[in-house]
Formats: structure tokens, C-alpha cells, sequence
């Protein structure tokens, strides 16, 4: 049996070292900017497909509907301003 101990104590200091090497990295990823970043990174990518083609093309017809959209929104805010 003693000679099995080496071979725990190796084991464990190396299971020791694997851990603190997933908390460093989950602590990396849990940082707020290291959050903020992979949101915008998301929002992106989202924007990108509803914007594009696979082909990577532009779709004229979802742009300017976005832009209508805020257009609309633009000029209802501007109205109730106007109107206080």
C-alpha cells in the first residue's frame, strides 16, 4: 500500500492544478467585460444575419424596413415633444 501513496499524492497535485486552472478560466469568463463582450459579439452576429444573405448579400428589404421603423419611432418622439 505505500507504494500506492506516491501515485495518490501525484494525482492529487495534479488534479489540484487542473482545478485552479477551470476556476481561473471561469472566473475569466465571468468577468463583466468578458460578459459585455460576448454580448456584443452576439448582437452582431444576430444583426449580421438579419441583415445578410448566406451569400452575403445585403437584404435592401429588411434595412429599410429597420430604418422605417426608427424613422416612425424618430418622428413620434419629436410630435410629443412638439406637443408639451
Amino acid at each position: 500500500m505505500s507504494s500506492n501513496i506516491p501515485a495518490l499524492e501525484a494525482d492529487i497535485a495534479e488534479r489540484r492544478v487542473r482545478l485552479a486552472r477551470t476556476l481561473d478560466e471561469l472566473t475569466a469568463k465571468a468577468t463583466p467585460s468578458a460578459i459585455a463582450k460576448r454580448q456584443v459579439q452576439q448582437a452582431k452576429a444576430r444583426f449580421a444575419d438579419a441583415t445578410t444573405t448566406p451569400e452575403g448579400d445585403l437584404r435592401v428589404e429588411r434595412v429599410a424596413a429597420a430604418v422605417a421603423v426608427v424613422a416612425v419611432i424618430v418622428a413620434f418622439k419629436l410630435l410629443r415633444r412638439r406637443r408639451r
